[in-house]
């Protein structure tokens, strides 16, 4: 029997290149389009159920091609709606995303690699191994699958999708801006660019590279400290990645896109919570139009962080709102299930401190 590895994954090649391996299976390229728009606009990941094709065709691409789909491993419901939802990969590698329903949207929260390379110290993620990065078409499965969810639980249309799951999206750029284009085009889920969000923990060369792409989707960065010596004890990144440096990318940024950009600041109890760090934070939002999100911390148990009070995040918000600065703060959702921000790790990773 012929090994699926030795086919080629058929979700990899471009619609120019299935014209042509079409060709050389004597079908016409109309042929291609139609199984294109099966893969894409779908979801369909069974050349049995693509229903317009003849019977010789399928049996054909099921010869010449495999189509390595992602699968629902395990879905978790919390009490306040939101899913999270583990996602086994063709190789048995895990990853997680979660659909966070609200009364005025349905968002997709999804993941870019399986582990991190990053080491986030408030991050359960961050605590894991880089196995690898996702392929685009992982990444649009997870948004696909959710999507389902979302039709079948509430009955309602996904219209959010952020990459804020596991994994930095800038260090997966290529997969990353490829699932993007399956998302938003025409010929895939048809979502709008607006609708999208990549947040990053700050690779300056790449965020100027989404400039230079002029990509537009949103761009989220996670900030979380708006000085270099604290940002350097919560996020290592920062040692080669300096607020300078960000700010100079940013701007190149914003100037290429016309994008603002949104700063993720989780506020953490005797860390980064002091009128100080608020002064700071108004400060670096001056280098460009921006909006902050305040998160609260959802804590983890391997790392020695805690919320901060209610009455400081208020005082926190009120000092930007003061200084001209859109802010909102976000309650997390799913927590009772470890689906809110930052919690995303796998129970069963051996790579998890215990």
């Amino acid at each position: 029997m012929e090994s699926a590895t030795l086919k080629t994954d058929i979700r990899s090649l471009t619609l120019e290149t299935l014209k042509e391996q079409f060709s050389a299976l004597g079908e016409k390229p109309y042929r291609a389009q139609q199984v294109y728009e099966w893969l894409w606009k779908k979801s369909t990941t069974d050349f049995e159920k693509m229903t317009n094709l003849s019977k010789v065709l399928q049996q054909k691409l099921t010869e010449q091609f495999v189509i390595n789909k992602v699968d629902i491993h395990k879905a978790q419901f919390s009490n306040d709606g939101t899913i999270k939802s583990s996602f086994k990969l063709h190789d048995q590698h895990l990853v997680e995303g979660v659909l966070i329903p609200k009364e005025d949207r349905m968002t997709a929260c999804v993941s870019s690699q399986v582990g991190c390379s990053l080491t986030c110290k408030f991050c359960a993620t961050g605590y894991m191994e880089r196995k690898r990065n996702l392929n685009a078409d992982e990444i649009y499965d997870q948004v696909a699958l959710i999507a389902q969810q979302a039709q079948e639980k509430f009955q309602k249309n996904l219209s959010n999708v952020v990459y804020m799951g596991m994994g930095e999206p800038l260090l997966n750029y290529a997969n990353v801006i490829r699932s993007v284009e399956l998302i938003t085009s025409h010929q895939g889920l048809g979502m709008a660019p607006k609708r999208i969000t990549v947040s990053t923990a700050g690779i300056a060369k790449m965020i100027k590279k989404l400039g230079d792409d002029q990509v537009k989707f949103n761009l989220a960065l996670s900030l979380h400290a708006a000085n270099d010596q604290k940002r350097n004890e919560i996020m290592p990144i920062n040692q080669q990645n300096s607020l300078q440096a960000l700010t100079e990318a940013l701007k190149h940024y914003f100037i290429k896109t016309k994008n603002p950009v949104t700063y993720e600041y989780i506020i953490f109890n005797n860390f980064n919570d002091t009128l100080t760090d608020a002064q700071e934070l108004a400060q670096f939002c001056k280098h460009l139009p921006c909006k902050v999100n305040i998160i609260e911390y959802n804590p983890i148990s391997f790392a020695d962080f805690t919320n901060t009070t209610e009455n400081k995040t208020t005082s926190f918000a009120n000092y930007l709102r003061n200084k001209g600065i859109q802010t909102n703060v976000r309650h997390s959702r799913g927590k009772d299930i470890d689906a809110a921000c930052g919690q995303l790790a796998l129970k069963n990773n051996d790579s998890l401190p215990a």
